[in-house]
């Protein structure tokens, strides 16, 4: 409908308790996790940071990297998104000044009602549960690399895409 005002939510910080329902957020430093000294005493190394799960026992993992342009369509406008149904997909980020996680649940489709977004920093990288539907990597200020892992088998349930029942405007802090 020409002139009807859209869907608007907002996009706050990134955080661990916020964003669990959807998946994890993964940081080099937790104090859930007690750190065990490695490499002769020079670094701390924190075990099982993030749960990943493969729901597919011939799905092979997939290392990716991603090179990502900085998002110039403003404002942001949700239309569709896209989920894994039988894998967690993790995005760490190497160089990125800050980046949008969009997340909805939903079975067939995106939920409006659900859908939330956070504002991602650098040193935060993020763990997209099973069947969590999520937009793809949006990012601001100066290209990005992202290293991301996925279990993929080369069938249509690798990824599934579908268009929100109405655009969602996003507004950022």
């Amino acid at each position: 409908m020409p002139g009807a005002l859209r869907k608007r939510i907002e996009a706050p910080l990134l955080t661990r308790d916020a964003f669990l329902p959807f998946g994890d957020v993964v940081l080099a430093e937790r104090a859930d996790i007690a750190p065990v000294m490695v490499n002769f005493g020079t670094a701390a190394r924190r075990n099982h940071a993030g749960h990943l799960e493969n729901k597919r026992p011939h799905a092979l993992p997939n290392l990716a990297s991603f090179t990502c342009k900085p998002w110039s369509r403003f404002p942001v406008v949700a239309e569709s998104m896209e989920k894994h149904p039988a894998s967690s997909q993790l995005f760490v980020p190497m160089k990125v000044d800050r980046y949008l996680v969009v997340v909805a649940p939903g079975t067939d489709a995106p939920e409006l009602l659900g859908l939330r977004a956070f504002v991602a920093m650098p040193g935060q990288g993020v763990i997209y549960g099973p069947g969590v539907w999520h937009m793809p990597l949006i990012v601001f200020g100066t290209p990005a690399e992202f290293v991301m892992f996925v279990w993929e088998d080369g069938t249509p349930e690798d990824c599934v895409v579908a268009k929100l029942s109405e655009p969602v405007e996003i507004t950022m802090p």
